[in-house]
């Protein structure tokens, strides 16, 4: 657990996993619970959440794509574009990040 911490790759691999629990938890809870029960608090107190997780996610990965000179076309649009698809940063950070850090280590 210490490595999410210590590495920029590590920060962005746990805002990553985050980013996308809360991206599953708004899709597949809070919006049902909210349209189909009328039962709007969880959409209320996760959406703000979400929001800084994406925001969190969106800068790390910009600020760890000029750290390490990333050409835009082969890596830091598929990791921006993840962000956007549920499961999407879990499928990163399996293919991308995880290699990315082992190679830093």
């Amino acid at each position: 657990m210490k490595k999410y911490f210590i590495t920029t790759i590590g920060r962005l691999r746990l805002f990553a996993i985050l980013e996308g629990i809360s991206l599953l938890g708004l899709v597949f809870i809070a919006v049902p619970l909210k349209y189909h029960f009328d039962n709007p608090a969880i959409s209320r107190s996760l959406g703000p959440v979400h929001g800084a997780l994406f925001l969190f996610f969106v800068f790390n990965a910009l600020h760890v794509s000029i750290e390490r000179q990333w050409k835009f076309r082969e890596t830091t649009w598929k990791v921006l574009v993840a962000c956007l698809i549920p499961f999407g940063t879990f499928y990163i950070d399996s293919k991308i990040l995880r290699k990315l850090e082992k190679d830093e280590s």
